[in-house]
């Protein structure tokens, strides 16, 4: 009876500390994963729009900046152009506009309009974006991102929601703050680093998500590094690890629980 115990003790510590995933747990996490790219990749579009405009310089009075900016539009993208309506005496509107056909930016196809509020100036400006008349590779947006910038730091946010592309039933929100790393130009370079809380919702349940130093590259669909991570509403823990060398792959590292780690290809 000893030896019973000690047995059946050995096979629940190997269950719960560690062994492999079963491949229907494999595949139930692949596909959240999938989920959660998707979805992330819609939160870095809506903050992508935002290089589309230059980046205000501080210390530059707000109208003549945002009347070069209008001009710099048409001149970097073809396919964009953008006004200025004065909105009251501290605040500016800029209505950008892709064209019907839409507009590459960064890898991303945007159409529609935004607009922008540019509030202060010179030692402080607030910009806040309204993406919601937009659509970002086919899907629309509900979005609204922003940036404040002069004073004692620069940050950037995102606060998106919508369907997750090419899952239907499965709807998605993202609080995003774009990280700040040395040598990367915080808006309209060619790299991006997300960070935030979010939920994923479908039909069963809400999975709660947290990003972790995403770092997406231009013109790509997978982050080439960073973690997320899902709380499923069935009480599972499952953890992605994008690294470079299974980004040129197009895999992710996956872990469900204690569980060994498995690498699995995302698909789009």
């Amino acid at each position: 009876m000893r030896r019973i115990t000690c047995l059946a003790l050995t096979v629940l510590v190997t269950t719960a500390c560690g062994g492999a995933p079963t491949q229907e747990e494999v595949d139930a996490a692949r596909q959240r994963v999938e989920r959660v790219v998707a979805a992330s990749h819609q939160a870095r579009g809506a903050l992508e729009v935002l290089g589309v405009l230059p980046v205000y310089t501080c210390g530059e009075p707000r109208p003549e900046f945002l009347n070069t900016a209008v001009r710099t539009v048409r001149t970097r993208w073809a396919c964009a152009r953008a006004t200025v309506e004065p909105h009251d005496s501290v605040t500016d509107r800029v209505v950008l506009t892709f064209d019907e056909g839409g507009c590459d930016v960064h890898g991303l196809r945007f159409a529609g309009q935004a607009a922008f509020l540019y509030r202060g100036g010179e030692d402080l400006m607030e910009v806040e974006a309204d993406l919601r008349g937009l659509t970002v590779d086919g899907h629309p947006l509900q979005a609204e991102v922003g940036y404040g910038t002069c004073g004692d730091e620069t940050r950037l946010w995102a606060d998106v929601r919508g369907g997750v592309p090419g899952r239907e039933g499965h709807t998605f929100h993202v609080d995003g703050r774009v990280g700040m790393r040395a040598g990367i130009p915080v808006i309209g370079g060619t790299s991006l680093v997300l960070d935030g809380p979010g939920e994923l919702t479908g039909p069963d349940g809400t999975d709660r998500l947290t990003l972790t130093g995403l770092h997406y590259e231009v013109g790509e669909y997978l982050p080439k590094e960073g973690t997320a991570v899902l709380e499923t509403a069935d009480g599972r823990r499952v953890a992605a690890r994008f690294q470079p060398v299974l980004w040129r792959l197009g895999k992710a590292e996956v872990t469900v629980d204690e569980l060994e780690p498995v690498t699995v290809p995302i698909v789009r």
